[in-house]
């Protein structure tokens, strides 16, 4: 098993086990994606990865993180997409989609003006979460979600993935990492409920086990369905990779095709231990421990380092079945400056990767990036 070797997940065969990871571009037009989506995209997939994923796409509009995310909350947005899952489609590479709620870390600037809370007058919005519980001192406080509330966005969902489907993108990715609303139920850090959704594990798990179900059942048979996740929060009392490999253990049987596999981003004092592949140990110990395929991120910056996490070597397993990249080198080989913003930090760009392949050499281009942080 190595970086080249194709892959099927669902219905869904992938031509090698590169993946692009979805990368907030903030520059979306009140959630149209715009022809910048087109382009980052699309070079993407003539750069020769397998699945091209979108950023994180908001299904409602309370669940952006900045008002120049993208979303997938109305059929308009669904339209605007259209073009770019079709450009992606015929450079050979799958078009996918990342289906994200921001919760409480949304009503935020774009990174580049400070990323922090947006007033009423600058164009925030009232955020919601599992508990009235701020991210940090510069986020809004949100608002403790009813179950009325909680309704809302398991729909939300489940329309935002048919909307993905109908514009042309046959794998989607549930974001119930970094911090963002699924991820605050599953920690106990942040949700404080003393209800259904809140206490034990059992409970702050419903709401991703209902989103999976809903996502499921919303499109064809043979989409492939990807959850992200993040495995630990660095933080003691908080979500860990026990918990982890928990609920993928739960998960198993109930249509999810990969896990994606990062870390942290619920607490804003945490400290990740960042350094070269630093994540691939969670990847390795949830493939191993429930015999789900995982996908592995975080500072990969070398294709001989890539391959060697999906290798199968001496009938030893590899740490993931995929690796994904994107983040450090987005405009590497592409010519063009990218605007990487805060989120920017991890791994080689695909398109660097299959060149080496071949020989040729990646060029490194100029790159406008802020301060690293997790995405």
């Amino acid at each position: 098993m190595h970086l080249f070797d194709p892959l099927v997940l669902g219905g869904i065969r992938l031509k090698n086990r590169i993946f692009v990871s979805p990368v907030c571009q903030y520059s979306a037009n009140e959630g149209h994606p715009t022809t910048w989506h087109l382009v980052h995209l699309g070079s993407r997939a003539v750069g020769g990865a397998a699945l091209v994923l979108a950023e994180a796409t908001a299904v409602e509009a309370r669940g952006r993180i900045s008002p120049a995310d993208s979303g997938i909350w109305l059929d308009s947005q669904a339209d605007a997409w259209a073009p770019i899952a079709r450009f992606i489609a015929e450079q050979g590479a799958a078009a996918g989609m990342q289906l994200a709620h921001a919760g409480r870390k949304g009503s935020t600037a774009v990174p580049w003006r400070g990323g922090k809370e947006l007033s009423a007058e600058h164009g925030g919005w009232p955020t919601v979460a599992p508990s009235a519980v701020a991210f940090a001192s510069e986020y809004p406080t949100p608002a403790a979600m009813t179950a009325a509330d909680i309704d809302t966005v398991v729909t939300a969902f489940a329309d935002g993935a048919r909307r993905a489907y109908a514009a042309g993108f046959r794998v989607l990715e549930i974001h119930a990492a970094h911090g963002y609303l699924i991820h605050e139920f599953l920690s106990a850090l942040s949700n404080r409920r003393q209800d259904e959704y809140g206490g034990s594990f059992e409970n702050r798990m419903r709401l991703v086990r209902r989103v999976v179900a809903a996502v499921r059942d919303a499109v064809p048979e043979g989409t492939a369905l990807l959850l992200r996740i993040s495995a630990t929060d660095w933080t003691d009392g908080g979500w860990d990779l026990d918990q982890s490999c928990a609920l993928v253990e739960s998960l198993k049987n109930e249509g999810i095709h990969l896990v994606d596999v990062s870390s942290g981003g619920n607490v804003a004092t945490a400290t990740n231990p960042f350094g070269p592949g630093y994540q691939t140990s969670f990847a390795a110990a949830i493939r191993l421990r429930t015999g789900v395929p995982t996908g592995a991120v975080g500072m990969i910056v070398a294709p001989a380092q890539a391959d060697h996490v999906v290798a199968d070597r001496t009938g030893r397993r590899g740490a993931a079945r995929t690796r994904a990249a994107a983040r450090s080198v987005l405009a590497a080989a592409g010519g063009a400056g990218a605007r990487c913003q805060s989120r920017v930090a991890r791994a080689v760009c695909a398109r660097m990767v299959a060149r080496s392949r071949h020989g040729s050499r990646s060029h490194h281009a100029t790159t406008r990036c802020g301060p690293r942080a997790s995405a």
